[in-house]
């Protein structure tokens, strides 16, 4: 993770609280956007997550965790309200189970439990539209990013090089890019996805290189909307970048140690 500007003891249990606490003006701004509706989807979603989190501390004999949590809050800020309540269980059953719990839980994995749940949920269910542009959900993001990046649970420099990978993309296929149809879906996605400390790269040359994995998929996942990115754009570009991001941090490895031994070889000669 990111040094943190406030240092703190962190804890599983205290890192899913904050950034649950992050979300929160988030899912506040959908529920004021979309009604109560927001509210019955997050109920589905927390006992869907939390009731196979029960399931596995059973199996391995561990204390219940409530990581889920912040799994349930991605799915209600990001789902459409319109969709039916089996559906969010089911995605978020496939994303929690087969993106974090078979891997040993929270921080043994390579993928976020939620990018996993958005995923399944557009590959099972087609003409999912995931997270609308909204200036009020953007605008809610902004002190839950500000939180996670003070304490470290964000990392900089994957959010600003996916910034500007993708208005680099958008720049050479001739397209502008306006707050108002990128706002949400893009910085949401970026600080609470992309920058998840789980899903993406450690190293810090790695980081870049993830972030403008991140950046570029965006870019040419979204080619064919226009100006606007959407959300869906955005949960692929991570879950591929993701899938890479360990493979990332083996090179960025490989080269340092190759650099090591090379500088020792010539000191010995």
């Amino acid at each position: 993770m990111t040094p943190p500007l406030v240092h703190f003891r962190w804890t599983p249990a205290n890192v899913s609280v904050t950034q649950t606490a992050a979300m929160l003006p988030v899912l506040i701004a959908v529920w004021a956007a979309h009604g109560p509706a927001v509210l019955a989807t997050l109920g589905v979603a927390v006992v869907a997550a939390l009731a196979w989190e029960g399931v596995f501390a059973l199996i391995r004999q561990r204390p219940v965790t409530a990581h889920g949590l912040t799994t349930a809050l991605i799915i209600a800020i990001m789902a459409p309200v319109s969709l039916p309540l089996w559906q969010i269980a089911v995605a978020v059953s496939l994303g929690v189970v087969l993106g974090e719990l078979i891997f040993g839980g929270r921080g043994f994995g390579f993928l976020n439990a939620g990018v996993a749940a958005l995923a399944f949920l557009v590959f099972s269910f087609p003409g999912v539209a995931l997270l609308q542009a909204n200036f009020w959900v953007a605008a809610a993001t902004v002190p839950g990013a500000v939180l996670l990046l003070a304490v470290g649970l964000a990392p900089w420099r994957p959010f600003v090089v996916a910034i500007l990978s993708v208005a680099a993309v958008k720049l050479l296929s001739g397209e502008a890019i306006t707050l108002t149809d990128t706002g949400a879906a893009l910085l949401f996605g970026l600080v609470f996805l992309a920058c998840d400390p789980v899903g993406g790269a450690a190293t810090r040359a790695g980081q870049w290189l993830y972030g403008a994995l991140v950046g570029g998929l965006i870019g040419l996942f979204a080619a064919d909307t226009g100006p606007a990115i959407t959300a869906n754009a955005v949960v692929f570009a991570v879950l591929l970048a993701s899938i890479f991001a360990p493979l990332l941090d083996y090179l960025v490895v490989e080269v340092n140690v190759r650099r090591r031994r090379n500088r020792a070889g010539r000191a010995h000669v």
